[in-house]
C-alpha cells in the first residue's frame, strides 16, 4: 500500500510517499481502507521533532512512528476475531496512528459509524479536533448555560469546532481570530469576535468565565488578566508554533500545572485522548445540524508535503484533509 513515511525529522521535504506493507488487524483491531485523513498539528510537530523535548515521545534520533496522520475516515476492509459491532463495508472514522497510508490498523474503540451526511473529508476532520474540542469545554471547563466563554484561536481546526460547541452548552461565546477569518467565526454562531490584530483581548477590561488557549502565544498572566476571579484557564499544547524551540507551547502546559497549587483560578491542562463514545457523541451533533466541520482546502496524499507546508506558514482555517 502507498504511505507518506519519514526516517528523519526536518522540513516536508523529508515526506515520501513509499510502498510499505498493508497492516494486518490484531484481535480487537479494525482494518479500515482510508478515504480520507485530516492534518493535525501534531503532524507538522512529530515530522519536525519540534519542541526538542517531546522526541522524547517522538524518538530521540528519528520518529518512532514513520507514517504520519491521526484522523481518518473511510471503510472497514477486515476485522479482528474479538471485534463486535463492525463488519465490512461498514463507512467509518476514527483517530489512530499512521492514517497517511491507503488502510490503518486501529483498535475498535477507536471508531465509529461515518456520520451519513458526511464526507469521507467531512467525516476525516472531526475526531481529533472536535474530540479535543468537546473534552476541553464540556469535561473540563463544565461549560454551562449563561457562560461567557473566550475562545483564542477561534477559526483553527479545534476552535471552529469550539465555537459551535460553546453554543451548544449555553455559552456566550467570543471568538479571538484574524481579520481574513472573522466573518468565518461569526457565522460558526460565535456571539464576539476579537480581532487580534486590532485589538487585546487581555487588556480590554471584559472577563470571562472560561478562556479555552488553543494556540499558546500569550503568556499565563495574560491569560488570567481575561478571566473572571473564579474563571476557568483551559491549556492545549497542540498549536503551531515556530520551529526549532526546546520546549515549544509544552513550557506554558508545565508553567500551568505549577501555577495551579497557588492561585484561585483553575488552571487545567487538556489532553484528548481518543474515545469511541465521544465519536458517537460528535457524529450524533453533526447528524442534528448542531456540528459542521469546516475544511479549509483538500490535497491528494501524494501531495502531503504541501498539505503540511500550508498548516505550518499560512495558519490555516479550520482543517486540511488529504484524499486517499
Amino acid at each position: 500500500m502507498k504511505a507518506i513515511v519519514h526516517d528523519r525529522y526536518g522540513a516536508p521535504d523529508v515526506l515520501r510517499c513509499e510502498e510499505v506493507d498493508k497492516p494486518v488487524p490484531a484481535g480487537h483491531e479494525v482494518l479500515v481502507r482510508v478515504r480520507a485523513a485530516a492534518v493535525n498539528a501534531r503532524d507538522w510537530h512529530a515530522m519536525r521533532g519540534d519542541p526538542y523535548l517531546a522526541r522524547l515521545s517522538f524518538g530521540l534520533r528519528g520518529p518512532r512512528i514513520r507514517i504520519r496522520g491521526t484522523d481518518f475516515a473511510g471503510e472497514v476492509a477486515a476485522v479482528g476475531a474479538d471485534v463486535t459491532g463492525f463488519r465490512p463495508g461498514d463507512q467509518v472514522f476514527g483517530e489512530g496512528p499512521s492514517a497517511f497510508a491507503e488502510y490503518v490498523c486501529v483498535p475498535q474503540d477507536a471508531v465509529a459509524a461515518k456520520p451519513a451526511g458526511l464526507s469521507f473529508a467531512q467525516a476525516a476532520a472531526l475526531p481529533l479536533a472536535g474530540n479535543t474540542a468537546l473534552m476541553g469545554l464540556r469535561d473540563l471547563a463544565q461549560v454551562g448555560p449563561g457562560q461567557r466563554v473566550l475562545i483564542n484561536g477561534a477559526s483553527g481546526g479545534v476552535g471552529t469546532f469550539a465555537v459551535q460547541l460553546g453554543k451548544f452548552l449555553g455559552a456566550e461565546v467570543t471568538g479571538v481570530c484574524s481579520t481574513r477569518n472573522a466573518e468565518l467565526v461569526r457565522s460558526l454562531g460565535a456571539d464576539h469576535v476579537i480581532d487580534y490584530t486590532r485589538d487585546d483581548f487581555t487588556r480590554d477590561g471584559r472577563r470571562y468565565d472560561v478562556v479555552f488557549d488553543l494556540v499558546g502565544n500569550r503568556s499565563l498572566a495574560d491569560l488570567r488578566r481575561a478571566l473572571t476571579p473564579t474563571g476557568t484557564l483551559v491549556l492545549s499544547g497542540g498549536g503551531v508554533s515556530e520551529g526549532g524551540s526546546l520546549v515549544g507551547p509544552i513550557g506554558l502546559v508545565v508553567r500551568g500545572s505549577l501555577l495551579a497549587r497557588f492561585v484561585r483560578h483553575r488552571v487545567v491542562t487538556l489532553t484528548a485522548t481518543p474515545s469511541r463514545a465521544n465519536l458517537v457523541t460528535l457524529g450524533e451533533l453533526v447528524e442534528a445540524g448542531t456540528l459542521t466541520p469546516v475544511i479549509d482546502r483538500t490535497h491528494p496524499l501524494s501531495e502531503t508535503a504541501e498539505a503540511i507546508r500550508y498548516v505550518e506558514r499560512e495558519h490555516a482555517r479550520a482543517k486540511v484533509v488529504l484524499t486517499v
